[in-house]
């Protein structure tokens, strides 16, 4: 009896089928990615085609056929163009990532939106009427203007680069300052950018800057003799690195170091802010700071006792918040400049043997000037020229804060010769160029933490800067942490000598054992 055949059907039968299939497209596989590739390159060259104007398509064709005829009279001309062909079909007919899914494709398709509105929003900025091929034209294409965005996850660019006409007028400060408006308006207020301008390429990038870290107290710094760290700014805009203690941990930081001393360019500082925007706190700590190799004397002119826990320290020679006494501690110091400068000879000061450091810490001054004003006194000011005209030479340092409004009642001295500059807290691009002298370079933003705005240093460039936390110590609302990170700071006082009476000092002897 004859046997039937074994039918191919169940799991026995379809294994060998499968192998078969999964052997031969293995073996086909070169030939559909050519055939694959070949194809997106003509479709590629089709769209590229249809986009040519009319009136540049004749040359584009002449320039393809001159192409062509130099290649086949090159020797190996043609096998080499039929290599370089077949390397792009592979290419281009490569496996690519499989797609979004659909939530991922609505996020794209609102970034696209979000481009498109960007770029119909600098078409009337950068258009003319003259231009027969304008970059910008109204409903044209995005791809072409924009490259490298990025997004965040509500969707709003965090990073662009955008290609502008030549004949944008990219060297004017009013033009720049208009397009900077507008993209800051358009890809999300509240957030700090920076603008790139590349004048050479017509190019510009924006990128948005991440928050400078708040968590970084007064600390003993890394810093050579003749450095105060004002604060901490953005690693791209500094070489150096500082080790700091943080909230999170050690790490490392970039600072804004102010070199003071005979050496410096700008020996003087001048800060201004809005009340609380941690003016004062600058100060506090670059008293504290400047205690490590020198000595400090400190006018508080607004009498807050926020510098009482400085009193009766070694190194600190007196701690004034009167008129009477802030006019004899001046004098004082006028004095003493002018004694540094007869006294050394400049062999003894390259040689290590000249005077300490001294600085002349001033806050508020423009309220000492008004009480004295009213009491027909001299004007404490006054006395700040000797030490702010000679003090480099003479090894004295003048830091001077004070609040926006009082920026006219600050005397002609003062704003002449503090050629280190800082601003605090919100200011507009207009306030903060009319105290540094240049404007910033990031957007503004109106909700700021205490201790944060620009530093610039002379002549240099405009830097982000985050003064670290420095409160007073006396204060009852000083949290623990940050009290004794100022404490341990402070040099301890001779024994038997004791702060002034007042509530700060006193608060501070009680936390400090002096």
């Amino acid at each position: 009896m004859r046997r039937p055949f074994a039918r191919l059907t169940g799991r026995a039968g379809r294994e060998p089928v499968g192998t078969a299939v999964a052997g031969a497209a293995d073996v086909l596989r070169p030939a559909a990615v050519l055939a694959r590739g070949t194809g997106r390159l003509a479709l590629a060259a089709r769209r590229r085609w249809s986009a040519t104007p009319p009136e540049r398509r004749g040359p584009t064709a002449l320039l393809a056929g001159a192409l062509l005829l130099v290649v086949w009279l090159l020797p190996y001309g043609p096998p080499a163009a039929g290599a370089a062909l077949l390397a792009a079909a592979a290419w281009a007919g490569r496996d690519r990532p499989a797609p979004e899914p659909a939530a991922d494709e609505d996020a794209a398709a609102r970034r696209e939106e979000r481009l498109a509105a960007l770029y119909e929003a600098l078409v009337p900025y950068f258009s003319s009427p003259d231009d027969p091929h304008p970059l910008y034209a109204h409903e044209g294409d995005t791809e072409q203007v924009f490259d490298g965005a990025k997004f965040d996850g509500d969707g709003r660019p965090t990073a662009l680069r955008l290609r502008y006409p030549p004949y944008f007028r990219d060297g004017e400060p009013e033009a720049r300052a208009r397009i900077e408006q507008l993209l800051y308006a358009k890809c999300g207020r509240g957030r700090e950018y920076r603008f790139t301008w590349h004048e050479d390429d017509n190019h510009l990038d924006l990128a948005v800057l991440d928050p400078l870290p708040t968590d970084i107290a007064a600390q003993p710094y890394v810093t050579a003799q003749g450095e105060s760290a004002l604060g901490f700014t953005d690693a791209a805009g500094v070489p150096r690195t500082l080790p700091v203690h943080a909230g999170t941990g050690d790490r490392d930081e970039p600072p804004v170091l102010w070199r003071t001393g005979p050496r410096s360019t700008e020996p003087h500082l001048l800060a201004l802010g809005q009340p609380g925007t941690g003016t004062t706190t600058l100060l506090r700590s670059l008293a504290l700071q400047a205690l490590r190799h020198g000595e400090v004397l400190v006018v508080d002119g607004g009498a807050t006792g926020e510098f009482g826990f400085l009193a009766g320290r070694p190194g600190v020679l007196a701690v004034e918040s009167t008129v009477g006494g802030a006019l004899a501690l001046l004098r004082w110091a006028a004095e003493e400049t002018e004694r540094r400068l007869l006294r050394p000879a400049p062999a003894a000061r390259d040689a290590g043997a000249g005077p300490r450091p001294l600085w002349i810490v001033v806050d508020r001054p423009a309220a000492l000037s008004h009480l004295a004003a009213a009491g027909g006194r001299p004007d404490p000011q006054g006395l700040l020229e000797v030490p702010l005209r000679h003090g480099r030479a003479a090894n004295v340092t003048v830091v001077v804060a004070d609040q926006f409004d009082c920026t006219a009642s600050l005397g002609a001295a003062v704003r002449e010769r503090t050629r280190a500059r800082v601003v605090l807290g919100p200011a507009s691009a207009g306030q903060v160029e009319s105290v540094l002298g240049a404007p910033p370079h990031t957007t503004p933003v109106a909700d700021v933490p205490p201790g944060r705005g620009y530093v610039r240093l002379g002549q240099g460039p405009v830097h982000r800067l985050q003064v670290p936390a420095t409160p007073d110590p006396g204060h009852r609302e000083t949290p623990e942490a940050l009290r004794r990170a100022v404490l341990e700071l402070l040099p301890e006082r001779p024994a038997g000598v004791r702060a002034p009476a007042g509530p700060a000092a006193d608060a501070a002897a009680a936390q400090s054992g002096g």
